[in-house]
């Protein structure tokens, strides 16, 4: 056996557990979601071939669009509002000096924190009566049963809750940004907010791609939170997709078009991470 097939069989045999934990987690579930969007089933009786009949009834259904629709306006109001926020909060954070620590930790409280024991809590501060926001208000207004409100409120929550976990990223790729290149920047006049938008924002490019497209990802699987402050309402204003697979699963007992509806979410998502890649690729790095 010559050196070079020994080198590749031990490669291969090294990386033997991470390649299983790929293909049990990873590739088997996807197959699994793909065959069942495939049959019909009720949970309870035998499966039957469905063959494309899941397909036509999910592309075809109007509930299923508005629930993109409407998720799609969520990560416009989350993703971008906790990425500004996180990145405001790390430059703070990033500054050496005590207690960095422990803000570091209270920040990312909420993000470790159980979703719906947080919709929980937010359910309560914006209850119409008794609730804190409105009693700071002196008013009352129905922030989760007016529909107009509902989805900003949700948006709000899920903003706090992250906006921690965003700023962690910003802190460990600010720290990591080479001081000569901020000293040299100080020194041709680069100040302030010049100094961010020229420097530091260009040199964290890296982390604003991890951020976002975790971003997207985040919002699009938000399922307790939405569950626990609205269950999708009112007149489905925050009936997010997680929440129609949930319910085309367990309610309807359509296992098979959620498993579509699934399907059609993660192409959505790997379309807008392809997008978002293409826009950094030439973008990032500490060279540009």
């Amino acid at each position: 056996m010559s050196r070079t097939v020994r080198r590749v069989i031990t490669g291969y045999g090294l990386l033997a557990p991470s390649l299983v934990g790929v293909g049990v987690f990873l590739l088997l579930p996807i197959a699994v979601v793909l065959w069942l969007s495939l049959h019909s089933w009720n949970l309870l009786g035998p499966m039957e071939f469905a063959g494309l009949g899941n397909w036509r009834a999910v592309l075809s259904d109007p509930g299923f669009g508005h629930s993109l629709l409407v998720t799609l306006a969520l990560t416009a109001m989350v993703v971008p509002a906790q990425t500004a926020l996180g990145f405001a909060v790390a430059a703070l954070l990033a500054r050496r000096g005590r207690g960095g620590t422990v803000l570091r930790v209270v920040y990312a409280l909420p993000w470790m924190c159980a979703p719906v024991a947080v919709g929980v809590v937010w359910q309560w501060i914006f209850a119409p009566t008794g609730g804190a926001l409105n009693a700071l208000l002196g008013r009352r207004v129905e922030w989760l049963s007016e529909p107009a409100l509902a989805l900003p409120a949700v948006a709000v929550v899920l903003v706090w809750m992250n906006v921690g976990y965003v700023a962690l990223f910003f802190v460990a790729g600010i720290r990591a940004i080479p001081r000569e290149i901020l000293e040299a920047g100080v020194l041709d006049g680069a100040t302030g907010w010049r100094r961010t938008r020229w420097l530091v924002l260009p040199l964290l490019r890296p982390t604003m791609f991890f951020v976002l497209v975790t971003g997207v990802i985040t919002v699009f699987q938000t399922f307790d939170a939405v569950y626990a402050l609205t269950k999708g309402g009112p007149d489905h204003a925050t009936d997010v997709v997680a929440m129609r697979m949930y319910s085309e699963a367990f309610q309807a007992a359509q296992p098979g078009r959620a498993a579509v509806m699934a399907v059609v979410v993660c192409a959505v998502m790997f379309v807008i991470t392809v997008a978002q890649y293409r826009y950094f690729r030439d973008r990032t790095g500490h060279e540009n």
